[in-house]
């Protein structure tokens, strides 16, 4: 018997997304992963309608792949020279490293203009051009079709190249490449919804996404002294939202730790404008043979804190 298939129908993204402003940009803004899945990275959305000058950014965030600041200018039109010029105001008012321009339909000329904008940033910055679709399929509710229109030079090539390329570190960074490459492998295969990140880095610490709207991600890291660290870095150009928000929840500290099963460690960091709840446990890369450990405890932290930050987090959101 032959199984019956639908269709997949497109959609005018009109009809999912009425007006940019109203619909599209707060959608966005809540949904950050369907972007990061057409970007092969991961990013958080924090701020919607963030001034620069006196003018005011679409969405303000951070790539937390390549530990830069990331924009979004969105258009629910056919690209025009207007867009461009701002893309380039936002991204010198924020100093952004990541700059994305989302529109229903590109120009020919907007897309060589991104090209050639990648090409000039040697890649000390990255230009995406993403083009705003929407499907559905019978009865369906209606689905996010992304597709990239622009991007770095090689860009697929360098996301599927990364993990080969880590193993080209030398010293520490080669142990640290190898550690996050063997995580991101099982992190795919155990908590696929937890990251999109496809490149191993050779720092001492990997960022992920947290699940909540915030100036705020997950972190996991080698830290001093033969620790493994699992935090909640709190992080925001406005100094006065991180205090905001590592106050709220040090105020529902007893109810934040009863979640995560255990106590935490609260800090605010001497000198720095970010703050940091965090676990830590004994574990030092190069000890390969306990790296499979050190990943299952990274695991059950961070599945911990996703929870237990979030379950109180009713109201805290407007505090990132």
């Amino acid at each position: 018997m032959t199984q019956q298939l639908a269709k997949l129908v497109p959609l005018d993204p009109h009809e999912v997304w009425p007006h940019e402003a109203h619909d599209f940009t707060p959608w966005l803004l809540e949904n950050a992963d369907a972007l990061a899945e057409v970007l092969g990275i991961d990013i958080e959305l924090t701020n919607n309608e963030h001034r620069v000058g006196s003018f005011a950014l679409d969405l303000l965030g951070r790539d937390l792949t390549n530990e830069c600041v990331l924009i979004v200018e969105n258009q629910l039109t056919t690209t025009d020279h207007g867009h461009l010029g701002q893309i380039l105001t936002y991204a010198a008012g924020t100093e952004a490293g990541t700059i994305v321009w989302m529109a229903t339909d590109f120009r020919e000329e907007h897309r060589q203009a991104l090209d050639w904008l990648n090409i000039l940033a040697e890649g000390n910055a990255r230009f995406f051009g993403v083009e705003i679709g929407a499907v559905q399929i019978a009865d369906s509710p209606p689905a996010p079709l992304f597709k990239l229109r622009a991007q770095p030079n090689d860009w697929a090539a360098q996301v599927a190249t990364a993990a080969r390329a880590s193993s080209q570190v030398t010293g520490k960074g080669a142990l640290y490449a190898e550690f996050w490459e063997r995580l991101i492998d099982r992190l795919q295969d155990e908590h696929p919804g937890w990251s999109n990140a496809r490149k191993a880095p050779s720092a001492n610490w990997m960022t992920l996404p947290s699940p909540f709207r915030s100036a705020a991600y997950l972190s996991m890291g080698f830290a001093s002294g033969g620790k493994l660290r699992m935090e909640l870095y709190i992080d925001s150009q406005d100094p006065e939202a991180v205090e905001a928000l590592y106050g709220f929840l040090l105020e529902r500290q007893d109810e934040i730790e009863a979640s995560y099963g255990e106590p935490l460690t609260w800090e605010v960091l001497p000198g720095k404008r970010a703050s940091r709840i965090a676990a830590y446990a004994d574990g030092d890369v190069v000890l390969a043979e306990d790296h499979d450990k050190y990943i299952d405890w990274f695991f059950d932290t961070c599945g911990r804190m996703r929870v237990s930050f979030q379950e109180p987090a009713g109201a805290w959101t407007s505090h990132g």
